[in-house]
């Protein structure tokens, strides 16, 4: 075959090298716009698994390159006049410039041809070209050209920074925060050869703005980073290669994915590779391994199909559909840790503590989780574990192991949970007129006697028009008050857990059958009428509901202080006002679902009026001495509804009416949403208004195991972790995740106690 690389970075050279070296009879060509042994930029960084693959393809290259790597495995962290040091993390780092060299020297030693100096338009240059590497980097020209097909999604984000370098060497990966009158900046910093190291300096844009660094050449922001950073640079200097650009010197990251990325010109075959194709964020420097990776899996798909010009279709297609996989993985992992960046002064720099901030920044990505660390650094862990437990009142006795996050205690007003786990709320629909009977004392039993500090039983209706199903439960009588006064009293006879209501009204998604019956579908018989903030079914064939005039927002209201009310007589420690998934108040919070143009309608403190009206009603008849926490969808997944920040709004509103607790949910309010499941996706909503907004939160969503829910309290992600389907699968979740991760502290119920330790020592003889 006839192959060009156009373009010399490391994809196209590393591709160019290994092709020729599987297969000499082809002719391969790298057109690079520089001179020969030229290059910009300063380091580089690499992970242990890319230099192992590495290894196994090209021995001869990965030797040269092991041999001008820079090893460390200590991140350093300065802030707020700490200095905090942790090790085991493995990074590996080069200059750019000598990398390319090494690959270069490497081509030509095995016949490629280096064409220097020549600027290729794109493709067409190369008609001859059975297959085209379009390896020119973020700024293609070739996947420009051809836009319609590429389908470049770009998102332009919106921190700045600046890529320097310094001659001072550091010894570990360090960052340094800094805060300005401005706002802060941080710089990333790490040691890439004998001589530099890479220093990247980042910042919001503005606090870009406010500084004037918009206004002047490099060397006056050269200057400014200089005085800022003059601490840790230690009177050196900080150096450009970008003398060439003139202006500020100061960049935007744009993130990158294209649709597709293969296609036949007429004449070749063009395939995109490297930031081409697809950007990582610097914040876990990736970039570099995402190119290397493609160039390896192209040739491994070459391998595998023949190299021959007609295998190329079958090798381009199995190549994006392998690399799509990892790359999403990546790009996660690094918008994660961008995010992070990008509001690190707004949402972590002035709440967090060092210790905590540091926490935070480490797991940032989400690719690093608390036992990760653990294995990283167990005595940086433990001590931040102690210090945890310290700050939540925990006294640990010298030399012994600390209980880990999720098994502090926390206190709300009068309550202290006797840790962080919550048992969600799930609706069972096995309720007969509302009431609570053995189904309801054993399942909510059994997970109060489970270990769980907090359990909810499902949302609670507050009238029988209220009800999403005929089977959901109410507190709209004095007999159903009985029923849950039995349920209060036997949590609290043979738990350490706390009991918790949630009331609610289903509004436009009540009268509807039994969930394993047809969920969400409207009743054949028996249905109810239905009101809400606008006339809107929540499918096409559900009922229409009435939108909601002043007489039905007054006895709705009194509804809920009436429920308030008995679920006090009833001796339940906590109280949740749902207001999310659509239902009747969260149909007054989003635009989606309320389309009124009266005074409860239009802007965010309209659409909160009555959601507000109903919770100050419910704050004045409940306990003082008693929480009360918000649910709210904290996303609506659909253009045109509510996101995070809006959501931070409706938090912020309901804090200053006397909430004590937002409980961070999303979805369920349009039936047509795309919302973006995974690991973990709803953390950064809770996240968001814990550290904006300035109140504690529950994390929900996809929370599975006790590694999960001690890095979400640890990073101060959520104060509380409310688990919903790893509950229905085990009563006594949090008591076996805790013996899994060697914590046997934790008291079992005495009835069970002689399966505690039999439990703990098969753990351990099946290595967990």
């Amino acid at each position: 075959m006839r192959i060009v690389c156009i373009g010399g970075g490391p994809a196209g050279l590393y591709f160019a090298l290994l092709m020729k070296k599987n297969h000499p009879e082809h002719s391969v060509t790298v057109v690079e716009r520089n001179k020969p042994y030229d290059t910009f930029g300063w380091g580089v960084v690499f992970s242990d698994a890319t230099m192992s693959a590495m290894v196994e393809w090209d021995p001869e290259s990965a030797t040269e390159i092991q041999d001008a790597f820079n090893h460390w495995d200590d991140i350093e962290v300065l802030f707020k006049g700490t200095r905090q040091r942790t090790s085991g993390h493995g990074f590996v780092g080069i200059g750019r410039k000598k990398l390319l060299n090494i690959l270069q020297q490497r081509c030509e030693a095995l016949g490629v041809e280096l064409v220097f100096e020549t600027d290729a338009s794109g493709d067409l240059d190369y008609a001859d070209a059975d297959l085209v590497i379009a390896s020119d980097g973020f700024n293609s020209k070739i996947r420009n050209a051809y836009q319609d097909v590429f389908q470049p999604d770009l998102a332009v984000r919106p921190n700045r920074y600046i890529w320097l370098g310094t001659n001072k060497l550091f010894d570990a990966f360090t960052f340094d925060f800094r805060k300005t009158d401005h706002g802060w900046f941080q710089a990333h910093i790490y040691k890439f050869d004998e001589n530099t190291s890479t220093f990247i300096i980042e910042t919001t844009e503005e606090t870009y703005l406010a500084h004037g660094l918009d206004q002047i050449e490099q060397q006056g922001s050269i200057d400014f980073c200089e005085n800022l950073f003059a601490e840790v640079l230690e009177g050196q200097p900080l150096m450009t290669n970008a003398r060439h650009v003139r202006g500020s010197a100061w960049l935007n990251f744009n993130r990158l994915i294209c649709g597709k990325w293969s296609h036949f010109n007429g004449n070749s075959h063009v395939v995109l590779m490297g930031d081409a194709a697809h950007t990582a964020h610097f914040a876990i420097g990736s970039g570099t391994k995402l190119a290397l990776e493609d160039a390896i899996e192209l040739t491994r798909q070459f391998n595998l199909h023949g190299h021959d010009k007609t295998a190329i279709p079958a090798v381009l297609q199995d190549y994006e559909d392998i690399r799509r996989v990892d790359v999403a993985r990546i790009q996660n992992a690094a918008r994660n840790a961008m995010e992070w960046f990008e509001v690190v002064g707004a949402r972590y720099a002035d709440q967090l503590e060092p210790e905590q901030f540091m926490y935070s920044m480490l797991t940032r990505s989400q690719r690093i989780s608390h036992e990760n660390l653990r294995l990283r650094d167990a005595n940086w862990l433990e001590g931040y574990e102690r210090w945890f437990a310290a700050d939540a009142g925990v006294n640990v006795e010298l030399g012994k192991r600390s209980v880990p996050p999720m098994l502090t205690p926390f206190t709300v007003r009068g309550v202290t949970l006797q840790n962080r786990i919550v048992v969600s709320p799930m609706a069972m629909y096995s309720a007969a007129d509302g009431l609570i009977d053995d189904f309801h004392l054993v399942h909510l039993g059994a997970r109060a006697m489970g270990g769980a500090a907090l359990v909810f039983a499902e949302m609670t209706c507050v009238s029988p028009d209220a009800r999403i199903t005929p089977g959901c439960l109410g507190l709209w009588n004095d007999e159903q008050t009985v029923g849950w006064k039995r349920l209060a009293d036997f949590v609290h006879s043979n738990s350490g857990a706390k009991l918790a209501i949630q009331i609610g009204h289903a509004g436009r998604k009540g009268s509807t059958k039994l969930a394993w019956e047809g969920i969400d579908q409207p009743l054949d018989e028996g249905a109810w009428p239905l009101i809400s903030a606008s006339p809107l079914p929540y499918l096409k064939h559900s009922p229409v509901p009435k939108a909601m005039d002043r007489a039905d927002m007054d006895r709705v209201r009194d509804d809920h202080v009436a429920a308030t009310r008995r679920a006090a007589e009833a001796g339940v420690d906590w109280l949740e006002l749902h207001c999310a998934h659509g239902y009747l108040l969260s149909s007054f919070l989003s635009p989606l679902t309320n389309q009124r143009d009266d005074e409860y309608g239009g802007s965010h403190e309209n659409m909160a009026r009555f959601p507000l009206e109903v919770f100050a009603a419910v704050r004045a008849l409940w306990p003082e001495d008693k929480p009360i926490s918000v649910r709210l969808s904290c996303n609506d997944w659909f253009e045109g509804g509510n996101t995070p920040d809006d959501a931070a709004i409706y938090a912020q509103m309901f804090k200053q009416a006397g909430a004590d607790v937002i409980d961070c949910s999303s979805g369920q309010v349009w039936k047509d949403e795309k919302p973006v499941y995974g690991r973990l996706f709803q953390t950064p909503f809770s996240d968001k208004i814990r550290n904006e907004v300035g109140i504690p939160t529950i994390a929900v969503g996809a929370i599975s195991e006790a590694d999960q829910a001690n890095s979400i309290i640890a990073a101060g992600r959520a104060d509380l972790c409310a688990i919903a389907r790893p509950h229905l699968a085990d009563p006594s979740w949090l008591l076996h995740e805790a013996a899994k991760i060697g914590i046997k502290s934790v008291a079992w119920p005495k009835q069970y106690y002689a399966a505690k330790s039999q439990y703990e020592n098969n753990l351990a003889r099946a290595g967990r």
